[in-house]
């Protein structure tokens, strides 16, 4: 999990928010599952254009273990999972939408 530089006030909701999804890779994956519904490592790979594997997966770790994305086995052999949004996921749908809003307006 990604942590705040020491300095950051930890009480901070700001500061705590970012720990979860404060890295471009993990909003990125929260984009894509709210555009496209669950999906599987493959699908997120291919759309996220230069994310390595390992850095994926420890996204999806991470985003899995703060419980704002859940993982469905669907091949046991070997084994493989698809993603989605839990409701603390979706919670984050008006955060994503102001940031493509400003996106759009400044980026």
């Amino acid at each position: 999990m990604l942590s705040m530089p020491s300095g950051y006030d930890q009480d901070c909701p700001v500061a705590k928010a970012l720990d979860v999804v404060g890295e471009k890779w993990a909003l990125l994956v929260l984009r894509d599952l709210f555009r496209k519904g669950p999906l599987r490592f493959h699908d997120l790979e291919t759309g996220l254009e230069g994310v390595a594997p390992n850095t994926l997966s420890a996204r999806l770790k991470t985003l899995e273990t703060q419980g704002v994305i859940g993982a469905r086995l669907y091949e046991h052999h070997p084994p493989r999972f698809e993603y989605f949004l839990t409701d603390k996921g979706k919670a984050l749908g008006p955060v994503l939408k102001a940031l493509y809003k400003w996106g759009e307006l400044y980026g």
